[in-house]
């Protein structure tokens, strides 16, 4: 599960979402959303997972790295119920935006869930996230209506995997 995109200036892989890395990563996707959203972001209120959900068999944790090492996104993908799978916690470094990453990503995190065992993948995001909205819909997901109580989610979308 090792992708090397966008001629080896990134690569993708499959690590613990409780490693020293990981941890990192998902600081600095809070970070973020708490400075996008207008009364800041609280994880604890954005449809949380259970602990094992991003770990196998249940699910993947990924994080990617830029050439050099550096941990520059993450995402996961967890199975939500028998045959579909939902993506949860992406996020690309703004260095690091612009150059693919997030939609290699996308694609190693739908190709996990395949791996799962699931046919459908489904995402929520958060209105002001308009470049990941895009993304989506450039990706094939077809918005649907809410199928989860994350408070911050204004969108939902879903998409068949072939």
């Amino acid at each position: 599960m090792d992708a090397t995109p966008d001629s080896g200036r990134f690569t993708i892989t499959a690590e613990s979402i409780a490693g020293a890395d990981a941890t990192a990563a998902l600081e600095q996707y809070v970070a973020e959303l708490a400075q996008v959203f207008p009364a800041g972001f609280d994880p604890g209120r954005a449809a949380p997972p259970e602990p094992g959900d991003f770990a196998p068999p249940r699910g993947r944790f990924l994080l990617v790295r830029e050439a050099g090492g550096a941990v520059r996104g993450c995402g996961a993908v967890r199975v939500l119920e028998p045959g579909v799978a939902e993506i949860r916690r992406m996020w690309i470094s703004p260095v690091l935006r612009g150059r693919g990453a997030g939609r290699a990503l996308l694609a190693e995190l739908e190709r996990c869930a395949g791996e799962l065992g699931c046919g459908v993948v489904r995402l929520d995001t958060a209105a002001e996230l308009h470049a990941a909205r895009a993304l989506y819909g450039s990706a094939g997901y077809a918005e649907i209506p809410a199928y989860n109580d994350n408070e911050y989610a204004r969108h939902w979308f879903e998409k068949a995997l072939s």
